[in-house]
């Protein structure tokens, strides 16, 4: 009887062990990050706008040779719930590394060189990279868009475009008025 006694005991501990060993272990654990920013402004910039990508895609020696131009890419920077009861325009900057032979142009980082990426307002102006604000764009209460579009074009005349994968970042600054 003493030796039931002790197969029992034995075989509910082994049974409690493999229990504990077929329970799950992690099966998957990650964090939730939420960032931004309160501002003290008439509009509020839509999440997507405030950080974007553009493919300029691939664009052959060829077409920049001489200064040529690759395709446009159209981008917009949105404007949310606006409202204008005492600030009713917008002027917008934009900085970035400019291109050494042109600094029309912002720079391109990678192991392309010879181009660069021109920038452009709605109306076709081309858009400083120095800072300096744009015209005034007149806000309306609600949603806005302030529409651009990026090209990759030829640094200069003269200089060769050599091919290659590049990067290129510009910043913008909004100013209410």
């Amino acid at each position: 009887m003493n030796f039931n006694k002790v197969m029992l005991a034995s075989v509910i501990a082994l049974s409690s062990v493999s229990f504990a060993q077929a329970a799950p272990g992690n099966q998957g654990s990650g964090t939730v990050k939420f960032f931004g920013e309160i501002i003290d402004a008439p509009c509020s910039i839509e999440p997507q706008s405030v950080d974007q990508s553009y493919d300029m895609g691939q664009v052959n020696t060829r077409v920049l040779a001489s200064e040529g131009v690759g395709a446009s890419q159209d981008f917009t920077i949105e404007l949310k719930d606006c409202d204008v009861a005492t600030l009713k325009t917008v002027k917008i900057a934009f900085t970035g590394q400019t291109d050494i032979n042109n600094t029309d142009l912002l720079g391109l980082a990678g192991t392309a060189s010879g181009a660069g990426i021109q920038l452009v307002d709605s109306n076709n102006v081309k858009v400083k990279l120095d800072g300096t604000p744009s015209a005034s764009t007149t806000l309306m209460n609600g949603d806005n868009a302030l529409n651009f579009a990026a090209y990759l074009k030829g640094s200069k005349t003269g200089v060769a475009v050599v091919p290659g994968d590049f990067t290129a970042v510009t910043n913008f600054t909004l100013a209410y008025q």
